[in-house]
Protein backbone atom coordinates (compact mmCIF):
# COMPACT_ATOMS: atom_id res chain seq x y z
CA UNK A 1 0.00 0.00 0.00
CA UNK A 2 1.26 3.47 -0.83
CA UNK A 3 2.73 5.27 2.21
CA UNK A 4 0.66 8.39 1.55
CA UNK A 5 -2.51 6.34 1.39
CA UNK A 6 -1.83 5.16 4.95
CA UNK A 7 -0.99 8.73 5.93
CA UNK A 8 -4.28 10.17 4.73
CA UNK A 9 -6.29 7.30 6.26
CA UNK A 10 -4.79 8.28 9.62
CA UNK A 11 -5.57 11.94 8.96
CA UNK A 12 -9.22 11.29 8.16
CA UNK A 13 -9.70 9.46 11.46
CA UNK A 14 -9.84 12.89 13.11
CA UNK A 15 -12.69 15.39 12.95
CA UNK A 16 -12.77 18.10 10.29
CA UNK A 17 -11.73 20.76 12.81
CA UNK A 18 -8.72 18.82 13.96
CA UNK A 19 -7.92 17.93 10.34
CA UNK A 20 -7.38 21.60 9.52
CA UNK A 21 -4.56 21.66 12.09
CA UNK A 22 -3.24 18.18 11.32
CA UNK A 23 -0.36 17.21 9.10
CA UNK A 24 0.87 14.54 6.73
CA UNK A 25 2.94 12.43 9.11
CA UNK A 26 4.96 9.29 8.70
CA UNK A 27 8.59 8.70 9.57
CA UNK A 28 10.83 8.84 6.49
CA UNK A 29 7.85 9.18 4.17
CA UNK A 30 8.56 10.30 0.63
CA UNK A 31 6.07 12.52 -1.19
CA UNK A 32 6.86 12.02 -4.87
CA UNK A 33 6.23 14.66 -7.52
CA UNK A 34 3.49 12.53 -9.13
CA UNK A 35 1.62 12.09 -5.84
CA UNK A 36 2.03 15.76 -4.97
CA UNK A 37 0.57 16.93 -8.30
CA UNK A 38 -2.18 14.32 -8.02
CA UNK A 39 -3.50 15.89 -4.83
CA UNK A 40 -3.14 19.40 -6.24
CA UNK A 41 -5.13 18.57 -9.39
CA UNK A 42 -7.84 16.74 -7.51
CA UNK A 43 -8.40 18.80 -4.39
CA UNK A 44 -7.08 22.34 -4.75
CA UNK A 45 -9.86 24.98 -4.54
CA UNK A 46 -8.54 26.84 -7.60
CA UNK A 47 -9.25 23.77 -9.74
CA UNK A 48 -12.85 23.84 -8.56
CA UNK A 49 -12.95 27.59 -9.04
CA UNK A 50 -11.71 27.12 -12.60
CA UNK A 51 -14.53 24.67 -13.27
CA UNK A 52 -16.96 27.33 -12.07
CA UNK A 53 -15.77 29.50 -14.95
CA UNK A 54 -16.83 26.74 -17.32
CA UNK A 55 -20.18 26.43 -15.59
CA UNK A 56 -20.73 30.15 -16.08
CA UNK A 57 -20.11 29.75 -19.81
CA UNK A 58 -22.61 26.90 -19.97
CA UNK A 59 -25.19 28.95 -18.05
CA UNK A 60 -24.68 31.86 -20.43
CA UNK A 61 -25.23 29.53 -23.39
CA UNK A 62 -28.42 28.22 -21.80
CA UNK A 63 -29.60 31.79 -21.32
CA UNK A 64 -28.94 32.61 -24.99
CA UNK A 65 -30.87 29.54 -26.14
CA UNK A 66 -33.82 30.83 -24.15
CA UNK A 67 -34.28 33.46 -26.85
CA UNK A 68 -35.70 30.70 -29.07
CA UNK A 69 -38.08 29.26 -26.48
CA UNK A 70 -41.78 29.11 -27.48
CA UNK A 71 -43.94 31.58 -25.55
CA UNK A 72 -47.54 31.89 -24.47
CA UNK A 73 -48.74 35.49 -24.36
CA UNK A 74 -52.12 36.32 -22.79
CA UNK A 75 -53.52 39.87 -22.71
CA UNK A 76 -56.82 40.39 -20.88
CA UNK A 77 -58.54 43.78 -20.37
CA UNK A 78 -61.91 44.50 -18.82
CA UNK A 79 -63.77 47.69 -17.88
CA UNK A 80 -67.07 47.82 -15.99
CA UNK A 81 -68.61 50.98 -14.61
CA UNK A 82 -72.06 51.54 -12.97
CA UNK A 83 -73.33 48.18 -14.11
CA UNK A 84 -72.26 48.71 -17.69
CA UNK A 85 -69.59 46.48 -19.24
CA UNK A 86 -67.61 48.87 -21.38
CA UNK A 87 -65.35 46.22 -22.87
CA UNK A 88 -64.01 42.77 -22.17
CA UNK A 89 -61.06 41.77 -24.39
CA UNK A 90 -59.00 38.60 -24.45
CA UNK A 91 -56.00 38.12 -26.74
CA UNK A 92 -54.08 34.85 -26.29
CA UNK A 93 -51.14 33.94 -28.51
CA UNK A 94 -48.67 31.08 -28.86
CA UNK A 95 -45.40 32.12 -30.52
CA UNK A 96 -42.53 29.99 -31.83
CA UNK A 97 -39.34 31.91 -32.73
CA UNK A 98 -37.19 30.29 -35.43
CA UNK A 99 -33.60 30.78 -36.50
CA UNK A 100 -33.79 33.16 -39.49
CA UNK A 101 -35.87 35.95 -37.97
CA UNK A 102 -39.14 34.13 -38.68
CA UNK A 103 -41.77 33.78 -35.97
CA UNK A 104 -44.73 31.41 -36.15
CA UNK A 105 -47.86 32.51 -34.30
CA UNK A 106 -51.26 31.10 -33.35
CA UNK A 107 -53.78 33.50 -31.84
CA UNK A 108 -57.23 33.56 -30.26
CA UNK A 109 -59.33 36.71 -29.73
CA UNK A 110 -62.60 37.08 -27.84
CA UNK A 111 -63.94 40.62 -27.38
CA UNK A 112 -67.30 41.87 -26.04
CA UNK A 113 -68.67 45.05 -24.53
CA UNK A 114 -71.07 47.95 -25.02
CA UNK A 115 -68.38 50.45 -25.99
CA UNK A 116 -66.05 48.02 -27.72
CA UNK A 117 -63.84 49.47 -30.46
CA UNK A 118 -65.47 48.36 -33.74
CA UNK A 119 -62.12 47.15 -35.08
CA UNK A 120 -62.02 44.64 -32.24
CA UNK A 121 -65.39 43.08 -33.06
CA UNK A 122 -65.08 39.31 -33.53
CA UNK A 123 -67.56 36.42 -33.99
CA UNK A 124 -69.52 35.29 -30.96
CA UNK A 125 -67.30 32.22 -30.43
CA UNK A 126 -64.09 34.21 -30.87
CA UNK A 127 -61.66 34.60 -33.72
CA UNK A 128 -58.73 32.28 -34.44
CA UNK A 129 -55.70 33.14 -36.50
CA UNK A 130 -52.50 31.43 -37.60
CA UNK A 131 -49.69 33.15 -39.37
CA UNK A 132 -46.11 34.19 -39.62
CA UNK A 133 -44.04 37.36 -39.13
CA UNK A 134 -40.58 37.89 -40.56
CA UNK A 135 -38.06 40.49 -41.62
CA UNK A 136 -37.29 40.99 -45.29
CA UNK A 137 -34.02 42.98 -44.85
CA UNK A 138 -32.61 43.87 -41.44
CA UNK A 139 -32.85 40.87 -39.11
CA UNK A 140 -33.46 38.20 -41.77
CA UNK A 141 -30.02 36.52 -41.96
CA UNK A 142 -28.87 37.65 -38.51
CA UNK A 143 -30.51 39.44 -35.60
CA UNK A 144 -29.86 40.12 -31.94
CA UNK A 145 -31.29 36.77 -30.87
CA UNK A 146 -29.16 34.79 -33.33
CA UNK A 147 -26.05 36.87 -32.55
CA UNK A 148 -26.46 36.34 -28.79
CA UNK A 149 -26.61 32.57 -29.20
CA UNK A 150 -23.59 32.46 -31.53
CA UNK A 151 -21.55 34.65 -29.20
CA UNK A 152 -22.56 32.51 -26.22
CA UNK A 153 -21.09 29.45 -27.96
CA UNK A 154 -17.83 31.31 -28.57
CA UNK A 155 -17.90 32.55 -24.99
CA UNK A 156 -18.17 28.95 -23.80
CA UNK A 157 -15.02 28.09 -25.78
CA UNK A 158 -13.34 31.13 -24.29
CA UNK A 159 -14.23 30.10 -20.73
CA UNK A 160 -12.83 26.61 -21.42
CA UNK A 161 -9.55 28.19 -22.52
CA UNK A 162 -9.50 30.51 -19.50
CA UNK A 163 -10.23 27.56 -17.22
CA UNK A 164 -7.25 25.74 -18.73
CA UNK A 165 -5.04 28.80 -18.22
CA UNK A 166 -6.07 29.07 -14.57
CA UNK A 167 -5.36 25.39 -13.88
CA UNK A 168 -2.09 25.57 -15.82
CA UNK A 169 -0.92 28.49 -13.70
CA UNK A 170 -1.83 26.60 -10.51
CA UNK A 171 0.12 23.47 -11.54
CA UNK A 172 3.04 25.66 -12.62
CA UNK A 173 3.24 27.45 -9.27
CA UNK A 174 2.76 24.18 -7.35
CA UNK A 175 5.56 22.53 -9.37
CA UNK A 176 7.92 25.43 -8.67
CA UNK A 177 7.12 25.17 -4.97
CA UNK A 178 7.89 21.44 -5.01
CA UNK A 179 11.19 21.96 -6.85
CA UNK A 180 12.21 24.68 -4.36
CA UNK A 181 11.39 22.20 -1.63
CA UNK A 182 13.63 19.60 -3.33
CA UNK A 183 16.45 22.14 -3.59
CA UNK A 184 16.17 23.20 0.06
CA UNK A 185 15.99 19.60 1.26
CA UNK A 186 19.07 18.57 -0.72
CA UNK A 187 21.02 21.57 0.62
CA UNK A 188 20.01 20.66 4.16
CA UNK A 189 21.14 17.06 3.69
CA UNK A 190 24.43 18.24 2.20
CA UNK A 191 25.25 20.55 5.10
CA UNK A 192 24.07 17.89 7.55
CA UNK A 193 26.59 15.39 6.19
CA UNK A 194 29.46 17.90 6.23
CA UNK A 195 28.48 19.01 9.75
CA UNK A 196 28.88 15.41 10.86
CA UNK A 197 32.25 15.20 9.09
CA UNK A 198 33.53 18.36 10.76
CA UNK A 199 32.28 17.14 14.16
CA UNK A 200 34.05 13.80 13.74
CA UNK A 201 37.22 15.59 12.61
CA UNK A 202 37.03 18.03 15.56
CA UNK A 203 36.67 15.21 18.09
CA UNK A 204 39.50 13.27 16.47
CA UNK A 205 41.84 16.28 16.61
CA UNK A 206 41.01 16.87 20.27
CA UNK A 207 42.01 13.27 21.04
CA UNK A 208 45.20 13.69 19.02
CA UNK A 209 46.04 16.87 20.97
CA UNK A 210 45.45 15.05 24.24
CA UNK A 211 47.83 12.30 23.06
CA UNK A 212 50.38 14.91 21.92
CA UNK A 213 50.18 14.12 18.20
CA UNK A 214 48.69 17.47 17.09
CA UNK A 215 49.28 21.12 17.93
CA UNK A 216 46.65 22.89 20.09
CA UNK A 217 46.00 25.44 17.34
CA UNK A 218 44.53 22.67 15.17
CA UNK A 219 41.74 22.33 17.73
CA UNK A 220 40.82 26.00 17.32
CA UNK A 221 40.71 25.72 13.54
CA UNK A 222 38.65 22.50 13.70
CA UNK A 223 36.25 24.11 16.19
CA UNK A 224 35.75 27.17 13.98
CA UNK A 225 35.15 24.93 10.98
CA UNK A 226 32.61 22.89 12.95
CA UNK A 227 30.78 26.06 14.02
CA UNK A 228 30.74 27.32 10.43
CA UNK A 229 29.24 24.06 9.29
CA UNK A 230 26.66 24.23 12.10
CA UNK A 231 25.76 27.77 11.02
CA UNK A 232 25.35 26.72 7.38
CA UNK A 233 23.24 23.74 8.46
CA UNK A 234 20.89 25.93 10.53
CA UNK A 235 20.44 28.32 7.60
CA UNK A 236 19.72 25.39 5.26
CA UNK A 237 17.30 23.94 7.80
CA UNK A 238 15.39 27.23 7.96
CA UNK A 239 15.31 27.40 4.16
CA UNK A 240 13.92 23.85 4.01
CA UNK A 241 11.22 24.71 6.61
CA UNK A 242 10.09 27.73 4.60
CA UNK A 243 10.05 25.75 1.35
CA UNK A 244 8.02 22.99 3.04
CA UNK A 245 5.40 25.52 4.15
CA UNK A 246 5.16 26.99 0.65
CA UNK A 247 4.69 23.52 -0.83
CA UNK A 248 2.01 22.83 1.81
CA UNK A 249 -0.04 25.74 0.45
CA UNK A 250 -1.05 23.59 -2.53
CA UNK A 251 -2.13 20.49 -0.56
CA UNK A 252 -5.84 20.26 0.24
CA UNK A 253 -8.33 17.48 0.90
CA UNK A 254 -12.07 18.15 0.96
CA UNK A 255 -11.51 21.92 1.17
CA UNK A 256 -9.26 21.46 4.23
CA UNK A 257 -5.61 22.60 3.98
CA UNK A 258 -2.88 20.14 4.95
CA UNK A 259 0.50 20.80 6.52
CA UNK A 260 3.65 18.89 5.59
CA UNK A 261 5.75 18.02 8.61
CA UNK A 262 9.52 18.11 8.44
CA UNK A 263 9.89 14.33 8.32
CA UNK A 264 8.11 14.22 4.95
CA UNK A 265 10.75 14.46 2.25
CA UNK A 266 10.51 15.26 -1.49
CA UNK A 267 12.04 13.27 -4.29
CA UNK A 268 13.72 14.94 -7.26
CA UNK A 269 11.79 13.67 -10.32
CA UNK A 270 13.56 12.25 -13.35
CA UNK A 271 13.15 13.63 -16.85
CA UNK A 272 10.63 10.91 -17.70
CA UNK A 273 8.61 11.54 -14.53
CA UNK A 274 8.45 15.30 -15.26
CA UNK A 275 7.33 14.82 -18.86
CA UNK A 276 4.71 12.27 -17.79
CA UNK A 277 3.37 14.19 -14.78
CA UNK A 278 3.20 17.48 -16.67
CA UNK A 279 2.10 15.89 -19.98
CA UNK A 280 4.84 17.83 -21.80
CA UNK A 281 5.85 15.18 -24.33
CA UNK A 282 2.22 14.28 -25.01
CA UNK A 283 1.36 17.92 -25.69
CA UNK A 284 4.32 18.46 -28.02
CA UNK A 285 3.59 15.30 -30.02
CA UNK A 286 -0.15 16.04 -30.27
CA UNK A 287 0.24 18.68 -32.99
CA UNK A 288 0.49 22.45 -33.31
CA UNK A 289 1.20 23.53 -29.74
CA UNK A 290 0.69 27.21 -30.58
CA UNK A 291 -2.80 26.89 -32.05
CA UNK A 292 -3.83 24.54 -29.22
CA UNK A 293 -2.54 26.93 -26.56
CA UNK A 294 -5.36 28.14 -24.25
CA UNK A 295 -4.35 31.77 -24.71
CA UNK A 296 -4.61 31.44 -28.50
CA UNK A 297 -7.88 29.52 -28.19
CA UNK A 298 -9.26 32.27 -25.96
CA UNK A 299 -8.26 34.95 -28.48
CA UNK A 300 -9.71 32.87 -31.33
CA UNK A 301 -13.03 32.64 -29.50
CA UNK A 302 -12.97 36.38 -28.83
CA UNK A 303 -12.18 37.03 -32.50
CA UNK A 304 -15.05 34.82 -33.69
CA UNK A 305 -17.48 36.55 -31.30
CA UNK A 306 -16.41 39.89 -32.76
CA UNK A 307 -16.99 38.50 -36.26
CA UNK A 308 -20.56 37.75 -35.22
CA UNK A 309 -20.85 41.33 -33.94
CA UNK A 310 -19.49 42.61 -37.24
CA UNK A 311 -22.08 40.64 -39.23
CA UNK A 312 -24.84 41.99 -36.97
CA UNK A 313 -23.64 45.59 -37.31
CA UNK A 314 -23.48 45.25 -41.10
CA UNK A 315 -26.99 43.87 -41.13
CA UNK A 316 -28.15 46.87 -39.12
CA UNK A 317 -27.26 49.08 -42.09
CA UNK A 318 -30.20 47.57 -43.97
CA UNK A 319 -33.71 49.05 -43.68
CA UNK A 320 -36.11 47.45 -41.26
CA UNK A 321 -38.93 45.81 -43.24
CA UNK A 322 -41.14 43.64 -41.04
CA UNK A 323 -44.03 41.76 -42.59
CA UNK A 324 -46.73 39.71 -40.91
CA UNK A 325 -49.60 37.69 -42.37
CA UNK A 326 -52.29 35.81 -40.48
CA UNK A 327 -55.12 33.57 -41.71
CA UNK A 328 -58.40 34.17 -39.86
CA UNK A 329 -61.24 31.83 -38.99
CA UNK A 330 -63.95 31.43 -36.40
CA UNK A 331 -63.86 27.62 -36.68
CA UNK A 332 -60.40 26.46 -35.64
CA UNK A 333 -61.43 22.77 -35.63
CA UNK A 334 -61.81 22.85 -39.40
CA UNK A 335 -58.45 23.28 -41.06
CA UNK A 336 -59.92 24.06 -44.48
CA UNK A 337 -61.64 27.08 -42.96
CA UNK A 338 -58.29 28.92 -43.23
CA UNK A 339 -58.16 30.60 -46.64
CA UNK A 340 -56.68 33.66 -48.28
CA UNK A 341 -60.00 35.46 -48.30
CA UNK A 342 -59.88 36.02 -44.55
CA UNK A 343 -56.62 37.47 -43.33
CA UNK A 344 -54.90 40.15 -41.31
CA UNK A 345 -51.60 41.56 -42.63
CA UNK A 346 -49.19 44.29 -41.65
CA UNK A 347 -46.04 45.98 -42.90
CA UNK A 348 -43.59 48.07 -40.91
CA UNK A 349 -40.73 49.94 -42.61
CA UNK A 350 -38.03 51.94 -40.79
CA UNK A 351 -34.92 53.39 -42.42
CA UNK A 352 -32.67 55.99 -40.71
CA UNK A 353 -31.52 58.64 -43.18
CA UNK A 354 -27.88 59.02 -42.14
CA UNK A 355 -27.12 55.70 -40.37
CA UNK A 356 -24.46 57.44 -38.28
CA UNK A 357 -25.11 55.28 -35.22
CA UNK A 358 -25.02 52.05 -37.24
CA UNK A 359 -21.91 53.04 -39.19
CA UNK A 360 -20.15 54.09 -35.96
CA UNK A 361 -20.92 50.77 -34.26
CA UNK A 362 -19.66 48.85 -37.29
CA UNK A 363 -16.42 50.86 -37.35
CA UNK A 364 -15.82 50.23 -33.65
CA UNK A 365 -16.35 46.49 -34.10
CA UNK A 366 -13.93 46.39 -37.04
CA UNK A 367 -11.30 48.20 -34.97
CA UNK A 368 -11.76 45.68 -32.15
CA UNK A 369 -11.31 42.88 -34.68
CA UNK A 370 -8.03 44.39 -35.87
CA UNK A 371 -6.84 44.86 -32.29
CA UNK A 372 -7.65 41.25 -31.39
CA UNK A 373 -5.93 39.96 -34.52
CA UNK A 374 -2.78 41.98 -33.74
CA UNK A 375 -2.82 40.65 -30.18
CA UNK A 376 -3.24 37.09 -31.43
CA UNK A 377 -0.27 37.41 -33.80
CA UNK A 378 1.93 38.93 -31.10
CA UNK A 379 1.02 36.26 -28.54
CA UNK A 380 1.59 33.50 -31.10
CA UNK A 381 5.06 34.77 -31.99
CA UNK A 382 5.97 35.34 -28.35
CA UNK A 383 4.91 31.83 -27.36
CA UNK A 384 6.78 30.26 -30.28
CA UNK A 385 10.01 32.09 -29.43
CA UNK A 386 9.63 31.43 -25.71
CA UNK A 387 9.15 27.69 -26.27
CA UNK A 388 12.29 27.60 -28.41
CA UNK A 389 14.25 29.53 -25.78
CA UNK A 390 13.11 27.26 -22.94
CA UNK A 391 13.96 24.12 -24.90
CA UNK A 392 17.45 25.53 -25.48
CA UNK A 393 17.70 26.37 -21.78
CA UNK A 394 16.68 22.83 -20.79
CA UNK A 395 19.30 21.31 -23.11
CA UNK A 396 21.98 23.66 -21.76
CA UNK A 397 21.07 23.01 -18.11
CA UNK A 398 21.11 19.27 -18.71
CA UNK A 399 24.66 19.59 -20.11
CA UNK A 400 25.64 21.86 -17.20
CA UNK A 401 24.22 19.32 -14.76
CA UNK A 402 26.37 16.54 -16.22
CA UNK A 403 29.48 18.75 -16.08
CA UNK A 404 28.95 19.90 -12.52
CA UNK A 405 28.28 16.31 -11.40
CA UNK A 406 31.69 15.36 -12.81
CA UNK A 407 33.25 18.34 -11.02
CA UNK A 408 31.68 17.25 -7.72
CA UNK A 409 33.00 13.72 -8.21
CA UNK A 410 36.48 15.15 -8.88
CA UNK A 411 36.42 17.36 -5.75
CA UNK A 412 35.22 14.42 -3.67
CA UNK A 413 38.17 12.34 -4.87
CA UNK A 414 40.59 15.18 -4.02
CA UNK A 415 39.07 15.55 -0.55
CA UNK A 416 39.41 11.84 0.21
CA UNK A 417 43.03 11.93 -0.91
CA UNK A 418 43.73 15.00 1.23
CA UNK A 419 42.10 13.36 4.25
CA UNK A 420 44.33 10.27 3.82
CA UNK A 421 47.39 12.50 3.62
CA UNK A 422 46.23 14.37 6.73
CA UNK A 423 45.84 11.09 8.62
CA UNK A 424 49.38 10.14 7.58
CA UNK A 425 50.70 13.54 8.75
CA UNK A 426 51.57 14.72 5.23
CA UNK A 427 48.90 17.46 5.04
CA UNK A 428 47.32 20.13 7.21
CA UNK A 429 43.83 20.75 8.50
CA UNK A 430 43.79 23.97 6.49
CA UNK A 431 44.23 22.05 3.23
CA UNK A 432 41.56 19.53 4.20
CA UNK A 433 39.11 22.32 5.00
CA UNK A 434 39.98 24.06 1.75
CA UNK A 435 39.31 20.89 -0.26
CA UNK A 436 36.07 20.34 1.62
CA UNK A 437 34.91 23.92 1.00
CA UNK A 438 35.51 23.49 -2.73
CA UNK A 439 33.46 20.30 -2.64
CA UNK A 440 30.63 22.06 -0.78
CA UNK A 441 30.59 24.93 -3.30
CA UNK A 442 30.52 22.51 -6.22
CA UNK A 443 27.78 20.42 -4.56
CA UNK A 444 25.64 23.53 -3.93
CA UNK A 445 26.13 24.48 -7.56
CA UNK A 446 25.04 20.99 -8.60
CA UNK A 447 21.89 21.26 -6.47
CA UNK A 448 21.15 24.72 -7.88
CA UNK A 449 21.68 23.50 -11.46
CA UNK A 450 19.33 20.58 -10.85
CA UNK A 451 16.73 22.97 -9.41
CA UNK A 452 17.09 25.29 -12.43
CA UNK A 453 16.66 22.30 -14.73
CA UNK A 454 13.48 21.19 -12.96
CA UNK A 455 12.08 24.73 -12.95
CA UNK A 456 12.83 25.10 -16.68
CA UNK A 457 10.61 22.07 -17.32
CA UNK A 458 7.89 23.73 -15.26
CA UNK A 459 8.36 26.89 -17.35
CA UNK A 460 7.97 24.81 -20.51
CA UNK A 461 4.76 23.32 -19.13
CA UNK A 462 3.47 26.81 -18.35
CA UNK A 463 4.44 28.19 -21.77
CA UNK A 464 2.84 25.25 -23.61
CA UNK A 465 -0.38 25.95 -21.70
CA UNK A 466 -0.90 22.30 -20.80
CA UNK A 467 -4.02 21.53 -18.78
CA UNK A 468 -5.46 18.03 -18.64
CA UNK A 469 -7.79 18.57 -15.66
CA UNK A 470 -11.45 17.81 -16.45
Amino acid sequence: MKPLFIIFIVIFSFTKNSLAQDSITKIDSVLSFEEYLGYVKKHHPIVKQANLQLSMGEANLLKARGGFDPKIDVDFDRKKFKGTEYYNTLDAAFKIPTWYGIELKANFEENTGTYLDPSLTVPENGLYSAGVSFSLAKGLLINDRMATLKKAKHFLNQTKAERDLLVNELIFEASKAYFKWVEAYNEEQLYKSFLQNSKTRFEGIKRSIEEGDKAAIDSTEARIQFQNRALSFEAAKLKRTKATLVASNYLWIKEVPLLLKENIVPLAPSKVVIETSLSIEETISSGDTIQNHPKIRSLNAKFQALKVDQALKRNNLLPKIDLQYNFLTSEADQVNSFNTANYKAGLNVVFPLFLRKERGELKLTELKLQDTNFERNIVSLTLRNKITAINNEISSLLEQKNLVDNIVAGYRTLLKAEERKFQMGESSLFLVNSREQKLIEASIKAIKTQADYLESNANLYNTLGVSEVN
